[in-house]
């Protein structure tokens, strides 16, 4: 190719979108060319630890939701940029997203602490733990701040006229209990059950679901929560053979304490290190930056090909054992000698 030719076909930019939005952010923080950028607005204090925090986004924001979907959250924090999921409780008339946390970890105890006009990166909405088509019953379970995705999803159910609805909630500082409780006198479809764990020592187990909701097994299932029930209600389905009506949203990863370590080799970047945690954490205490975003498996950020090696998902606990497999790296563990593409 002779030089006028490449001239013809180059097309230099000018100008960054980062730098322009560098520009924008010192006329107004909320402006950008292409990011979705938010203002907290609001906090309500829901329990000992738990936050209801509002957030305006800019007009790059898509409103369009389904309840049990999830925004990821960017900040600042002493210059290093942090990101975390959050499920959403509600996207308001005036469109502010309105989000359900619980105050723990940097990220999240940043967000729940007023502060004068703090400005926020917001994804779109993403997830695909949401609610069936139709009129079909649906039994809904959750613990801890797990309630905020099914909250939102219970309200979308009664809205949808479903025929049925169960929810069991498992809590020491219950939230939206009040609020539930008044869509059970509202709803006589809607049958609810709270168990404050500060008071009953009772788990979820096959008795306690034959007893609450005697059609579970002809019911879709929304379980989200800590990893205890989430593993329950997985071993329990699985056992009846129903795991096609069961529908989960982790947010507590478990690790398997008992692994051992395994020699991981990040090809391209020809940097070798020992795991025993989830890749990217261990990647991370290596002294290694792998990119990453939400750190549980819903982003997609850390996606990478595994060249060779068995890892297993720390979510489904699925093994995978083929050759050049895109992987998350914060959801994986290796539990045989693992090459990634990185």
């Amino acid at each position: 190719m002779n030089a006028t030719t490449y001239q013809s076909h180059y097309q230099p930019q000018w100008v960054k979108a980062d730098f322009i939005d560098f520009i924008l952010e010192k006329v107004n923080p909320l402006w950008s060319i292409n990011k979705v950028k938010a203002e907290v607005v609001e906090y309500k204090q829901l329990s000992e630890d738990m936050y209801q925090v509002h957030l305006q986004p800019n007009s790059k924001f898509n409103k369009i939701w389904q309840a049990g979907q999830s925004v990821l959250v960017t900040i600042q924090i002493a210059g290093v940029f942090h990101q975390r999921s959050y499920s959403i409780v509600e996207i308001t008339d005036q469109g502010q997203v309105v989000l359900g946390i619980k105050r723990q970890g940097q990220v999240s105890k940043f967000l729940t602490q007023p502060h004068q006009n703090l400005i926020v990166e917001l994804s779109q909405v993403q997830g695909d733990f949401v609610l069936h088509q139709g009129t079909a019953p649906a039994l809904f379970i959750a613990s801890g701040s797990g309630i905020t995705a099914i909250y939102a999803m219970l309200k979308q159910a009664l809205k949808q006229n479903l025929q049925q609805v169960y929810v069991l909630y498992f809590n020491r500082h219950p939230i939206y209990h009040a609020e539930i409780e008044k869509l059970a006198a509202q709803y006589p479809q809607l049958q609810y059950l709270l168990i404050d764990t500060t008071t009953q020592k009772q788990h979820f187990d096959e008795n306690l679901i034959n007893a609450f909701c005697p059609d579970w097994q002809q019911y879709n299932a929304y379980v989200c929560g800590a990893s205890p029930l989430m593993q329950a209600a997985k071993q329990l389905y699985a056992d009846h053979q129903k795991q096609n009506l069961l529908h989960t949203e982790y947010f507590q990863p478990t690790v398997d304490e008992n692994a051992t370590e395994q020699p991981i080799t990040f090809r391209r970047s020809q940097r070798d290190f020992i795991a025993t945690q989830t890749l990217l954490i261990s990647a991370e205490q290596a002294g290694l930056k792998p990119s990453h975003g939400c750190r549980m498996g819903i982003c997609n950020t850390c996606t990478c090909t595994k060249v060779s090696g068995v890892t297993k998902n720390i979510l489904t606990g699925e093994i995978e054992s083929e050759d050049n497999r895109p992987i998350k790296l914060c959801i994986s563990q290796a539990i045989s000698p693992v090459v990634i593409d990185l």
